[in-house]
C-alpha cells in the first residue's frame, strides 16, 4: 500500500470506530500517517470488548494497513536466526516480535486476558494487540466469557496470530512482585514458560519466541527472571523428547535484557 492508501484506510478505520464510541467524536482526521494510524491505534486500545460488531470491510481493510505496515518495517524469518553455541535449540534475538515470522510468539497478558487499555501505551501487551488487530481482544473476550473467571497467574491460552506474521499468540500471567521476590513468584514464573510450551506442542508448533515475561511493570528481577526462563525452557526441552517443538527463542528488546541473556547462553 502507498502511504495516500493507508492513510484513506485508516480514516476508513478511525470513522468505524468513532461510530462505535461516539464519545470520541471530536477528534479531527489526520492527514499524515502516523498521526492517522496513532488516533487509530488509540481508539482500539480502549474499544471495550465485542465480537465483530464492526463491518466486514473494517477487518478487510485492517488486515491490508497492518500487514503492510509490518511489511516494511521489515519481517524476520525464525530460520535465519542463529542458534546460541551452547544449545541449537535455543536462540537469542533482539527485536520486535510482532515482526517476528513463527509458529508462535508469547505476550505477557494481565488476568483479564483483553490487553491493555492505555492508550499508546509501550507494554509488549498493547503493541501485541495492535498490530494483531482488534479481532485478537474479540477472541480473547470470547475465551475469558466461557471462562467465567480471571486467568490464574502462570497459566496460558492460545489464540491465532491473525494479522500477526506469526500463526499464534499464547498469552500468559506472570506474577506481580511487590516487596520482595519470594519462591512462590519463581514457581509462578516458571510456569508461565511450562505451560506456554505445553500449549504449543499441543497445536504442533515447531517453534516458539518468548518476551520478558513480567519484567515491565510486574517488576519481576530482569536477571533472576532470565535465569529461571532459560532453565525452564531447558528443562522442558529435555523433558520431551519427541516434541515438535525444535526451536525457542528469547526475545529481548532491551539493550540490558540483551546483555543479561547473552551471559546465559553465549
Amino acid at each position: 500500500m502507498t502511504n495516500f492508501e493507508k492513510i484513506e484506510a485508516l480514516h476508513y478505520l478511525i470513522q468505524c470506530l468513532i461510530e462505535e464510541m461516539p464519545q470520541y467524536g471530536g477528534y479531527t482526521l489526520p492527514t499524515d500517517l502516523q498521526p492517522a494510524f496513532d488516533l487509530y491505534r488509540a481508539l482500539c486500545n480502549v474499544r471495550m470488548p465485542a465480537t465483530h460488531t464492526l463491518p466486514d470491510r473494517f477487518y478487510k481493510e485492517q488486515a491490508e494497513v497492518l500487514k503492510s505496515m509490518t511489511e516494511e518495517k521489515g519481517i524476520t524469518e525464525v530460520s535465519n536466526l542463529l542458534p546460541t553455541p551452547l544449545d541449537p535449540r535455543l536462540i537469542l534475538w533482539q527485536g520486535d516480535i510482532t515482526t517476528l515470522r513463527i509458529d508462535a510468539i508469547v505476550n505477557a497478558a494481565n488476568a483479564q486476558m483483553l490487553g491493555c487499555f492505555s492508550p499508546l501505551h509501550g507494554c509488549i501487551d498493547n503493541i501485541i494487540h495492535t498490530m494483531a488487530g482488534v479481532e485478537l481482544r474479540e477472541k480473547c473476550y470470547q475465551i475469558m466469557e466461557a471462562q467465567g473467571q480471571e486467568e490464574p497467574t502462570g497459566q496460558a491460552k492460545i489464540t491465532p496470530g491473525y494479522n500477526l506474521p506469526a500463526k499464534y499468540v499464547i498469552h500468559t500471567v506472570g506474577p506481580i512482585v511487590s516487596n520482595r521476590l519470594t519462591k512462590k513468584d519463581k514457581k509462578l514464573l516458571s510456569s508461565c514458560y511450562w505451560n506456554s510450551l505445553d500449549l504449543a506442542a499441543e497445536h504442533g508448533c515447531e517453534n516458539i519466541a518468548f518476551c520478558c515475561i513480567s519484567t515491565g511493570v510486574f517488576m519481576f528481577p530482569q536477571d533472576k527472571a532470565a535465569k529461571i526462563a532459560v532453565k525452564t525452557v531447558k528443562e522442558w526441552l529435555d523433558a520431551h523428547p519427541e516434541t515438535t517443538i525444535h526451536q525457542v527463542v528469547f526475545n529481548v528488546f532491551k539493550d540490558r535484557d540483551k546483555e543479561i541473556y547473552s551471559q546465559l547462553l553465549l
